[in-house]
């Protein structure tokens, strides 16, 4: 990184990503952590485990991803420089999300809108009062994860697909946005991810773990890339996947 970090502001304090990443970057010399999460008085085991990789501060913050209304006022918080972190000096890595119940989400409207809201409408929340804030300090960094399932949708997993699909564009066009202000945005592309969210489903191919993921991001970041795939040979995969025709496409797995 261009600039050392000394803050991480983790939303989904209870991410397997997000928990790796966040050690990683402990470990790489960050002091303090902010984790946000539902239940935030819960969270001793994930305060220990970074303490003991190295936190001197580790703040805890309740954050409900699906109240919007609560965004603003609680990353203004986070991010005060009188009472928390300066923004400048922060990487904040949006961890929060769902996979939902594909099946579920194709007879019934208030899950399918459930999974939406949280994988795109709470992230695009998230973004734009982040965007501002740090705008306005000159600097600091975003971590946002997108899937490979977003790249070209697939029927196996649509709803789920079509949230990343707009949380893929909308990143994107915001990493443009920011060109110049000093805030940096990281885009992360993983594949399957065997872990917590996916248990009890087969791995797909060229899958990887959280531990993986989270390596890939921390190198992305003190690279300064702007887009980063899980594994690396994923892009290839996909870019032979968008050629596919539909009739073949449509019988794809999740």
């Amino acid at each position: 990184m261009t600039t050392g970090p000394d803050t991480v502001l983790l939303l989904g304090g209870r991410s397997e990503i997000g928990l790796e990443l966040a050690e990683r970057l402990v470990r790489d010399g960050v002091r303090r952590v902010q984790l946000a999460a539902r239940r935030s008085d819960e969270l001793d085991v994930e305060e220990g485990r970074l303490r003991a990789a190295g936190a001197t501060s580790v703040q805890r913050l309740e954050f409900d991803a699906d109240d919007l209304a609560g965004h603003e006022q609680l990353l203004a918080t986070a991010l005060d420089p009188a009472v928390g972190a300066h923004p400048a000096h922060t990487v904040v890595v949006l961890a929060f999300g769902v996979l939902g119940d594909q099946a579920r989400a194709e007879v019934d409207a208030d899950h399918a809108v459930a999974v939406v809201s949280t994988d795109y409408l709470a992230q695009v929340s998230v973004l734009t009062h982040l965007a501002r804030l740090m705008r306005a300090a000159g600097g600091g960094r975003i971590v946002v994860f997108s899937s490979v399932a977003g790249v070209r949708v697939r029927r196996a997993n649509y709803v789920y697909g079509s949230a990343k699909a707009g949380l893929d564009g909308f990143a994107s066009g915001l990493t443009d946005a920011l060109h110049g202000t000093g805030v940096r945005l990281l885009l992360v592309r993983p594949g399957f991810v065997v872990g917590r969210m996916t248990t009890g489903m087969s791995p797909a191919p060229l899958s990887s773990t959280p531990t993986q993921v989270a390596a890939a991001v921390a190198d992305a970041l003190r690279r300064d890339r702007s887009v980063v795939w899980v594994p690396g040979t994923l892009r290839v995969l996909a870019a032979v996947l968008r050629l596919l025709p539909r009739p073949l496409w449509r019988r794809m797995p999740r």
